[in-house]
């Protein structure tokens, strides 16, 4: 009862704040001036919703075709996300305020984030209808135009990531999503996902900066982003292999539950490989595979949405862990190579919403290391 009462709270401050919005600013409104900061805005995940996400969205209809309440944070511009949330609408992609996903006008119209215990709330800023809204960042001495007034808010150095990046519980309090720690800040965040790159955020650039912290928002779909969170160490004595892996990122290992990371070690001798810590499915490793799992009432589910208990393999922030593996003896001129890798939709998730996308099933590379004899 309480959780309910919590949730309809959410839904009332959610409802209340939207319905004084001042006229909505679209995504593509923002490109007239940020050209720059609007592109690398469309190759960031933040760009992607219901609507272009196809994983996101089987994962959303799995849980329930009437309810979308993953657009609170996945679709926080709604013009009637209380309806939306609780089941009295549908998703509309004919809805710019739907289609525009983690917009940029929502993430620079938090007012402040409100903690709590299942979920963070952002808390929008009041608009005065029939006048240009006030948008906020990090900027000195931030321009104005036409379009909107512009203000310096602290909680963009400190908290607004943490409105939506800091933990999810489902409603039986078991977490799905975890990935900041208790007294955590945004500072890290976006000092590592937010990169400073050169040229002002304006197009004309008015104030003649020199730098703009990225709105790519980098992460695991980027190539060269992915290989600095964790170090990979290969020592061997006689038989005996250890893999050391240290966690470098602030945040863990795994935070999403539809994904897995994991270990692929080989022992190659000339053209083949002699050993290998897997033979077919990499779920073989059990120390070497990272992800969660969950059970609803002893049973195990694969969408942890409804889950009773829950449990995860992982690695903490600056956590250092070293697996070990009995070899065949290694000889001169054997190679042994360890590479660390994702699959952003790990099998079982995938064979659970039916994904038809099979690129999202495929291992991606993190980094890989080799060591010669």
């Amino acid at each position: 009862m309480k959780r309910m009462v919590f949730f309809q709270c959410c839904i009332l401050l959610l409802g209340l704040f939207s319905s004084l919005e001042a006229k909505y600013l679209d995504n593509d409104s923002c490109k007239e001036c940020h050209e720059k900061i609007y592109d690398e805005f469309q190759s960031s995940m933040h760009s992607k919703g219901y609507f272009n996400d196809v994983l996101h969205r089987k994962i959303a209809d799995k849980i329930s075709m009437k309810k979308y309440d993953c657009a609170t944070c996945h679709m926080p511009m709604a013009n009637n996300l209380r309806e939306i949330v609780t089941g009295k609408a549908r998703p509309d992609k004919n809805n710019k305020t739907h289609t525009d996903a983690i917009s940029c006008y929502f993430c620079h119209t938090i007012a402040y984030v409100k903690k709590s215990h299942r979920f963070n709330l952002n808390i929008k800023a009041k608009q005065a209808a029939n006048y240009k809204p006030t948008l906020y960042g990090r900027l000195e001495n931030p321009d104005h135009n036409d379009k909107h007034s512009s203000v310096q808010n602290p909680i963009y150095a400190k908290k607004v990531c943490t409105g939506c990046h800091s933990h999810k519980l489902n409603e039986n309090n078991v977490t799905i999503f975890h990935a900041m720690e208790e007294g955590q800040n945004s500072e890290n965040c976006i000092k590592c996902h937010m990169p400073e790159l050169e040229g002002g955020s304006d197009k004309i650039n008015k104030r003649a900066r020199l730098h703009h912290a990225s709105h790519k928002f980098l992460g695991i779909h980027d190539a060269a982003f992915r290989k600095k969170g964790v170090d990979l160490n290969i020592t061997v004595d006689h038989n005996t292999l250890d893999i050391m892996m240290h966690n470098k990122m602030e945040h863990p290992l795994i935070i999403q539950s539809a994904r897995a990371k994991f270990l692929k070690i080989e022992l190659i001798r000339g053209n083949k490989v002699i050993w290998q810590n897997y033979k077919r499915d990499p779920r073989e490793d059990t120390e070497g595979y990272f992800a969660a799992s969950f059970k609803a009432h002893g049973k195990p589910v694969i969408i942890p949405y409804h889950a009773t208990a829950g449990k995860v393999n992982n690695l903490k922030p600056d956590e250092t862990k070293v697996l070990h593996y009995t070899i065949p003896v290694v000889q001169k001129g054997d190679r042994v190579i360890a590479g660390l890798y994702v699959q952003l939709a790990k099998a079982e998730c995938a064979s659970a919403v039916n994904l038809s996308d099979k690129r999202l099933l495929e291992p991606v590379l993190i980094k890989k290391v080799t060591l010669k004899f």
